[in-house]
């Protein structure tokens, strides 16, 4: 570990905790409980192998806060899994859920496995025994903890969670609330895939659509024309790119762990996407220049910089160099905190990762609502809207003689299904945090950077459900 890197992600969460805290009127025993780990559960498991052999896993489940329950937060399958990691991004989820208006409270997973050293037989396995060892310990369940996919897992190990809940819980009518991010078919909800991107999309359009910024920034207002880089292109890099591409932005640099690639005229994600598919990398792709390292994509010269693969790439080391206006991380933890106090110096809007990622956990939010009334959205109200749109179209027409274009009728007479529902929910989810962390940095100038707002946005709400439990007497 280098030197600027001297103490764990945890610590380092910790330590944004503590900077944001000075700017609240907490009473000190309140703020220590939210700054704890409620519940750390440490597993070991034996998994046979398909070769015959038999391994013994490390895996785990963290609870950070129960101010509102259920707990929420992703289960990762990663080599670097360790409980100081999972703990800081179970502490990151309470803050993230406080921040976006989700009652949950914040909990985290993982399995210490590279998911590519395994058969789908054996992973399905580890998965099975992993919910099962949950479900032991009252670990899990629609209205104790819900995990979610993360980093190395997706729809198909949250419908062998589902799956395995179920057969050990039989006759639970919810059972299907026990995890999130599941495939469509299995209680899943539609808009989750491209959910975490579009909310960095709707977080940064927010903040580049509010004068003021945008003036410190020295930047015209809105996305349109605006140049930017993403760094990673899993599910949230792609979506976050497609996104801003089709709103006028022009994607100018793209990265992934094999390399980076440039174009100031502007790359399309799917066409990268397709390329690194065919050739297994994403350089040489026709048009683009190649850059040696995938951090040298982080210091391009663009408005707009999405970091949206791992924790820690930039610090104090290269934040100098970053050349971005604004920051918006899409990852969690890209940006430790010596980057943070070279960003304040520097005038660089950082956009924290708390709340611009929150998008995956808001969108479950409403996945889990679906699952608990067992209705899906837009079922009641698609047609009945549709058909009051279609007569209200229809009078207006015969009133002023005149025929609305065959596009515009479309649009109008649309009744809303299950992804327009997500999707305008999701937005309206980003705006107001967007608004909430921006009024507290306005009413308070001593506040340095918009991550330590966006902190004490978390502790206020967090602490005023504490203290209105009656926990402190």
């Amino acid at each position: 570990m280098s030197e600027h890197q001297a103490y764990s992600f945890f610590e380092s969460v910790e330590r944004s905790f503590d900077k944001a805290a000075k700017f609240t009127q907490w009473d000190l025993g309140i703020l220590e409980q939210i700054k704890a780990c409620n519940s750390v559960y440490r597993m070991r498991f034996p998994i046979k192998r398909d070769d015959g052999t038999i391994e013994v896993m490390e895996a785990y489940r963290v609870q950070h806060s129960q101010h509102k329950s259920p707990c929420k937060g992703g289960i990762r399958f990663s080599d670097e899994v360790n409980q100081d990691e999972v703990m800081a991004l179970a502490a990151l989820m309470t803050y993230k859920c406080a921040i976006v208006n989700v009652p949950f409270g914040g909990g985290k997973g993982g399995i210490k496995i590279n998911p590519r050293n395994y058969s789908v037989y054996e992973l399905e396995k580890i998965t099975r025994r992993y919910t099962s060892e949950l479900v032991k310990k009252n670990f899990i369940g629609p209205g104790i903890d819900v995990p979610a996919p993360d980093y190395g897992t997706g729809e198909r190990e949250m419908a062998w969670i589902v799956d395995t809940y179920a057969s050990l819980k039989p006759g639970e009518i919810d059972a299907a609330g026990c995890v999130t991010g599941k495939p469509v078919t299995q209680g899943g909800v539609r808009g989750r895939k491209e959910a975490t991107g579009l909310g960095v999309f709707f977080g940064i359009r927010e903040v580049c659509n509010m004068p003021d910024v945008m003036e410190k920034q020295g930047l015209p207002l809105g996305i349109a024309g605006k140049r930017v880089v993403v760094q990673g292109l899993g599910n949230v890099g792609y979506h976050s790119a497609k996104f801003f591409r089709e709103s006028g932005a022009i994607v100018v640099g793209l990265a992934e762990f094999e390399g980076a690639i440039y174009n100031p005229e502007g790359l399309n994600e799917e066409e990268v996407f397709q390329h690194r598919k065919k050739t297994g990398s994403i350089l040489n792709f026709p048009g683009a220049g190649n850059l040696a390292k995938n951090t040298d994509a982080l210091e391009l010269e663009c408005d707009i910089l999405i970091p949206a693969a791992l924790e820690n790439v930039i610090n104090g080391e290269n934040a100098p160099r970053i050349k971005a206006k604004i920051v918006g991380e899409a990852a969690n933890g890209p940006c430790t905190p010596e980057a943070d106090d070279i960003f304040a110096q520097k005038g660089i809007l950082c956009v924290p990762d708390m709340y611009l990622n929150a998008g995956g956990v808001t969108v479950s939010y409403f996945e889990w609502l679906k699952n608990l009334s067992h209705v899906r959205y837009g079922r009641m109200e698609k047609r009945f809207t549709e058909n009051l749109n279609t007569h209200i179209l229809s009078q207006i027409e015969e009133l002023t003689g005149k025929q609305v274009s065959d596009g515009e009728r479309k649009f109008i007479m649309h009744g809303p299904e299950e992804q327009d529902l997500v999707h305008s929910g999701l937005e309206e989810t980003m705006i107001t945090a967007t608004r909430e962390i921006m009024e507290i940095w306005k009413s308070n100038p001593a506040i340095p950077d918009m991550r330590t707002a966006a902190y004490v946005n978390a502790i206020n709400k967090v602490a005023t459900s504490y203290s209105e439990l009656g926990i402190f007497p």
